[in-house]
């Protein structure tokens, strides 16, 4: 595998159930506030309330009201965007005769969310056509090609939970390739009901707050948001001097095609995706400062990636922020990748909320309280169903 050339990060934007902004929710994450509620805009039959993590009512989402109307996706990937490019520096004339990308991972996006309209059509009625136009309208790389007004390569990427990942990974990709000198790139994914009940009969979910790594952990919440990299080319981060947040310095993919949900027992996948990842990267495992792991709270998936990192990166600290965020499906290897950067920058990790009591089946155990970090490198790694794992490599410099 041939080293890859550092992307610059120029710009974050990001919100959740942590925060409406970055800079919130990095203030939740260190101070490990979390008030997972039963949803409030949807309804569920099930007996028990399982607790999520909904962005608050009161949360402003840019592209509210706009006509056509948006899926709250779009919405969420929109505002998330909006901080981004206000964080790089960028303005509305800036773009013009520059080769701007986006990719944007999701999975349920706005599919979900017509049950109303599919109800009436069933039973024979005329229903309005509004929620299929809102759909069509809505595919979140899209909305934000044709709201900023950019005419370079626009992918949406469905790969399950590792979507937002994957998208930074494609995106650093084409501005190495020379495609493009910038892209928007992240994940965004909404709360609806199917997903919900789906997860339910899954039998993976935490009917209190979730317990990502502990001995305890009975499985995930669900939670919803959104986030941005602005990744450029250094030549043109230098041509408009603006400093980089961080680099993307490696990106490692792999398939371990074990199961529809439940990842190898071996985690072969996610051996595979670091082994890319800390090849193309040029780094040595000693390098890595911290992993911010997937973390979802589930049996299989914490085990596995536990013993994956003690065997690879034996001695690193890691961490899970889903017991402040919940699962935000495509949209958390986004969410972690801001996050990621972010950590870097202050040069310290968070307590894994939601983690008391180690579970002895595990070789390694998250961070319990706020750690000083002195490396220059992060891992940021997303685990999907498929067997899907992703892994991104974040640096300070850029060499």
């Amino acid at each position: 595998m041939s080293l890859q050339t550092p992307v610059a990060v120029s710009g974050i934007g990001c919100l959740c159930g942590a925060g409406s902004n970055l800079g919130a929710c990095l203030d939740t994450l260190f101070h490990g506030r979390r008030q997972p509620a039963p949803p409030a805009r949807f309804s569920s039959s099930h007996p028990t309330a399982y607790p999520v993590f909904e962005i608050p009512p009161e949360v402003s989402l840019f592209g509210t009201g706009q006509k056509p109307q948006l899926s709250r996706t779009a919405r969420l990937v929109l505002t998330a965007t909006r901080e981004a490019l206000g964080n790089s520096g960028w303005d509305r004339q800036w773009p013009h005769n520059k080769r701007i990308g986006v990719c944007i991972g999701t999975t349920v996006g706005s599919t979900m969310n017509d049950e109303g309209f599919y109800r009436k059509y069933r039973r024979g009625d005329q229903p309005c056509i509004n929620p299929i136009e809102t759909y069509l309208n809505s595919n979140p790389a899209q909305a934000i090609a044709r709201e900023f007004d950019l005419s370079g390569p626009c992918q949406t990427v469905v790969n399950a939970c590792s979507s937002g990942t994957d998208a930074i990974g494609l995106g650093a990709g084409w501005i190495r390739s020379g495609i493009c000198d910038a892209v928007i790139a992240g994940g965004a994914d909404e709360l609806c009901r199917v997903t919900y009940d789906g997860f339910i009969s899954l039998m993976i979910t935490d009917d209190s707050p979730c317990k990502p790594f502990d001995a305890t952990r009975k499985g995930l919440n669900l939670g919803e948001g959104a986030a941005i990299l602005i990744l450029e080319s250094q030549a043109t981060l230098r041509a408009r001097n603006h400093p980089a947040r961080a680099f993307v310095r490696g990106y490692g993919s792999a398939c371990d095609a074990y199961h529809l949900t439940a990842p190898d027992p071996q985690g072969q996948g996610l051996r595979r995706a670091i082994a890319e990842a800390l090849a193309t990267s040029g780094q040595t495992p000693a390098a890595v400062a911290f992993v911010n792991a997937h973390g979802t709270g589930t049996r299989d998936n914490d085990r596995i990636e536990s013993r994956v990192l003690s065997a690879l990166l034996p001695d690193v600290p890691f961490f899970s922020t889903k017991g402040c965020t919940g699962h935000t499906l495509a949209a958390a290897g986004a969410i972690e990748a801001a996050f990621t950067v972010a950590f870097l920058e202050a040069q310290k990790i968070p307590p894994s909320a939601g983690f008391t009591d180690p579970d002895p089946d595990l070789p390694a155990s998250p961070a319990k309280r706020t750690i000083g970090v002195s490396g220059q490198i992060a891992f940021s790694q997303s685990l999907a169903f498929g067997g899907n794992n992703a892994v991104i490599v974040f640096g300070k410099g850029d060499t």
